[in-house]
């Protein structure tokens, strides 16, 4: 019965297998002899219950065997986590390996799909800018010389006179293809702006006024473009689309202008009915105040068979609309055309700037892609890109619309103006002449420079005295006329002290700096300023330039 004593140490326990024997052969019914009950209290074990105990031992110690050989060793993990501070989750240290691959490929496919998109795009982007840019350089040929008063701070001897202080744009609107007379200019609008003081005016001509061309005779002033470019056609056998024929056509155009006028031209816009249309719908449409009903049963067919074009008030207008309140003339006049005109473009210029249209890629891509050859001109991309920074600064209060034919006001509240011009016939034909006589436009010509004044001499408002100091009565007078025609600011009129004066003189009296001003009297009376009196009676005052005219200024008008 030893051999069912306990074990004394741990040396004694038996071994494994020999354990696992033990319950084998508990569980089959074979006990060995030795398995038997005992009177020794102290020693008696229940040879079944031994090997019921044994059994035990041994599926606990095999299971333990096998949990020490395929335990994972992520399980090692958890008694780290107990360590964590608190709120801290330690779940991720648990992820599943697969789930840990699928949220790095969501992530990755994440990152991948929002540089795609942001790729898009910038490509899309790219490719509208670049459509545009093309179509833009197709418009903006760049022909002109680039005008001098576009640069900032521009140097005064790069100025050639008063007046060059502005940048002057010759708009004019013809038919185009499919109209009768499609290369007549019905519409004739000098935009002259002024970057020095962020103004502008809008001047109209009126077609019907007769001029006469070198070398073509004497017509209406809206053929002089068609003469020219028809006859650079058929010299050279090229079809209405040629660059050249409509550069020829064009400095036609710009010569009587700038005779009739008396101020240079260094831009030209020639615009088609259809571009017009096109231009006015995709800024989506333009605001005009309509100042009276507008009836023209000549037009209703266009209308709808309705013959009100346009009722008193503010209107919205689509391209279609737009054009026709433009061009309706049959129950006014031409005069009262050219208002409407200059309404439109005013309407048409704060759309495009409130509406950022030069700023959206797409609106330029769509506008100057549908214009194709509707629209001409000579400015420049740089140039056009800088005259809308000009222009987009100028606000409606300062962008005054005036007439040759007169005006009953303009935007800013100011009083109208005296009509230039009359209406006659020659030869059957209803023409516009100036007032003073056919070819006689010197009136015209003071009144658009005191309408255009250079900005550089209105902005220095240096005071100029004139002195006359020839024999001839009234000189000195005319000369200080002409001068605030073109924004001098005349402080004063008197003889000089001596009336033999061969050449005419300015003296700058103060010591102010005032280059445009200076470099403008310099071209005027072609001689170079001096700092020093000629004759010390003479007092100049507060005067920043005292101008002594000489006879060689005798005779002026």
């Amino acid at each position: 019965m030893d051999e069912f004593k306990r074990p004394a140490s741990r040396r004694d326990v038996p071994r494994f297998s020999q354990r696992r024997r033990v319950a084998s052969e508990a569980v089959e019914g074979f006990v060995t002899p030795a398995l038997t009950k005992t009177d020794n209290a102290n020693q008696t074990t229940q040879p079944y219950r031994r090997a019921q105990v044994a059994a035990a031992e041994s599926r606990t110690a095999r299971a333990n065997h096998v949990r020490r050989r395929t335990r994972p060793s992520t399980t090692r993990l958890a008694r780290f986590d107990m360590d964590l501070p608190e709120g801290v989750s330690s779940k991720r240290h648990y992820m599943k390996p697969r789930i840990r691959r699928r949220a790095r490929q969501v992530k990755a496919w994440i990152i991948r799909g929002s540089f795609a998109t942001t790729a898009a795009i910038v490509v899309v982007g790219c490719l509208l800018i670049s459509q545009g840019f093309f179509n833009l350089n197709k418009v903006f040929t760049g022909s002109a010389e680039t005008a001098a008063a576009l640069q900032e701070g521009v140097n005064p001897n790069l100025l050639k006179g008063e007046g060059d202080g502005r940048i002057n744009v010759l708009l004019t609107g013809v038919g185009g293809p499919g109209h009768a007379g499609g290369d007549l200019t019905d519409t004739l609008i000098l935009a002259s702006i002024d970057p020095v003081n962020d103004s502008a005016v809008l001047l109209s001509v009126p077609r019907d006024l007769w001029v006469t061309i070198p070398g073509k005779g004497s017509m209406k002033i809206n053929a002089a473009y068609a003469i020219a470019k028809h006859n650079y056609m058929s010299r050279n056998d090229v079809d209405s689309h040629d660059a050249q024929a409509i550069a020829a056509g064009l400095a036609s155009i710009d010569q009587t202008m700038e005779r009739v006028l008396g101020v240079p031209i260094h831009y030209n816009l020639l615009v088609n009915f259809q571009a017009f249309r096109q231009a006015v719908d995709t800024v989506g449409g333009i605001t005009v105040s309509v100042p009276e009903d507008l009836y023209d049963p000549t037009m209703a067919w266009e209308n709808g068979y309705d013959p009100y074009l346009a009722r008193k008030g503010e209107q919205l207008f689509d391209g279609k609309q737009a054009l026709m309140y433009a061009r309706s003339r049959e129950t006014s006049s031409d005069f009262a055309r050219g208002e409407r005109q200059r309404g439109v473009m005013l309407a048409l210029k704060q759309k495009v700037v409130t509406a950022g249209v030069l700023s959206n890629p797409k609106k330029i891509s769509d506008l100057v892609g549908a214009f194709g050859t509707n629209v001409q001109t000579d400015l420049s991309l740089s140039d056009a890109s800088r005259m809308y920074s000009i222009i987009k600064g100028v606000s409606n209060a300062n962008f005054r619309s005036v007439s040759l034919a007169g005006t009953t006001g303009t935007t800013s509240g100011a009083a109208g103006t005296d009509s230039l011009v009359t209406t006659g016939n020659i030869n059957g034909q209803s023409i516009v002449m100036p007032k003073a006589g056919l070819e006689n436009y010197e009136a015209i010509q003071e009144f658009v420079r005191g309408q255009l004044q250079d900005g550089y001499i209105v902005k220095e408002k240096a005071k100029v005295l004139v002195l006359n100091g020839t024999v001839e009565s009234g000189l000195g007078q005319r000369m200080a006329d002409k001068l605030k025609s073109y924004g001098y600011n005349v402080v004063g009129v008197r003889n000089a002290p001596s009336n033999m004066y061969m050449s005419t003189e300015i003296i700058k009296t103060s010591k102010a700096k005032q280059p445009y001003t200076k470099n403008y009297l310099e071209q005027r009376f072609n001689t170079t300023t001096i700092s020093k009196l000629p004759d010390p009676t003479i007092k100049p005052g507060n005067a920043d330039f005292v101008v002594i005219l000489g006879t060689d200024e005798a005779g002026i008008n």
